[in-house]
């Protein structure tokens, strides 16, 4: 479970803490998709160092319901879910009113795929703040992982318009802007995204595709390779890379891209369908 905005945590500041999920979709030439979602913190939040002095402050402060909340997020940095969610409900408990609490269990029912309870507290959380962007963007994300993109579109919008600064509200509108060919909407949202986190490949991708779509292939270029730049392990950046080549004729280079691309992923389908056409 991956997160393209993260709002630092200090340890001696628990409050400073916030656990956000990032969902990104890279499209590819048939549209697929790769879902992303993560609990961002700092890279070593999820460390067993840091749990064991995450444990001692609890230890310290076992009525504090932000450092089960802190716990709870470096759990689930490090991929114990059960974990996680015994410390998100224990600060529930501790503050029944504890919307970030809710909304980071949410994230968690998610990636255990259980999409009703994420539901349930992602309601929760909005229901005690009506203007929490999180709780909209994670909840969008969530109907995006049910295939109900218009909910989805009505959450991320909802985010925008509390005027959140969360990059994942117009990347993953721009998304859905894209799924529906208003590609000119969606260059406009992953543009706003990359200005938010310049830094994050895949809004670079993501509107390379709608460039192409409008036969910018300049542009589309030049923001694919950009991706790439950022992180080289996208498969679906190197497909559409390589697609690019094939149109221009360079069919060595195409090739060699979606080479790359079914080494990253190989059950990805349009790298192997991209090896075949440019075998000979």
């Amino acid at each position: 479970m991956t997160a393209d905005k993260t709002l630092g945590f200090r340890r001696n500041n628990l409050s400073a803490l916030l656990i956000v999920a990032a969902s990104a979709l890279a499209i590819a030439g048939c549209q697929t998709s790769n879902p992303e979602d993560v609990i961002r913190i700092e890279s070593a939040q999820g460390s067993e160092s840091n749990i064991a002095s995450l444990t001692q402050v609890i230890k310290n402060n076992p009525r504090d319901p932000q450092a089960y909340n802190v716990r709870g997020s470096a759990y689930g940095r490090a991929g114990d879910f059960n974990k996680a969610l015994q410390d998100f409900n224990k600060a529930i408990q501790l503050n029944p009113n504890f919307y970030q609490a809710y909304a980071n269990r949410a994230l968690i029912y998610r990636g255990m795929g259980d999409l009703k309870e994420a539901s349930n507290d992602y309601n929760k959380a909005l229901q005690i703040n009506p203007r929490y962007d999180v709780a909209y963007i994670g909840r969008g994300n969530m109907y995006q992982q049910a295939g109900q993109a218009t909910n989805a579109f009505n959450d991320f919008q909802r985010a925008i318009d509390l005027d959140t600064t969360d990059p994942r509200a117009y990347n993953n509108r721009g998304l859905i802007y894209q799924k529906r060919g208003e590609h000119k909407q969606a260059i406009e949202d992953f543009s706003k995204s990359i200005s938010l986190s310049p830094s994050a490949p895949l809004p670079y991708n993501n509107r390379g595709l709608s460039y192409l779509a409008l036969g910018d292939e300049e542009n589309a270029f030049t923001d694919i390779n950009k991706a790439l730049q950022l992180d080289k392990n996208i498969a679906e950046a190197w497909v559409n890379q390589a697609l690019i080549y094939e149109r221009r004729g360079e069919t060595v280079k195409a090739r060699r891209a979606y080479a790359r691309a079914a080494q990253l992923d190989p059950k990805y389908q349009p790298a192997k369908d991209g090896l075949a056409r440019t075998r000979s």
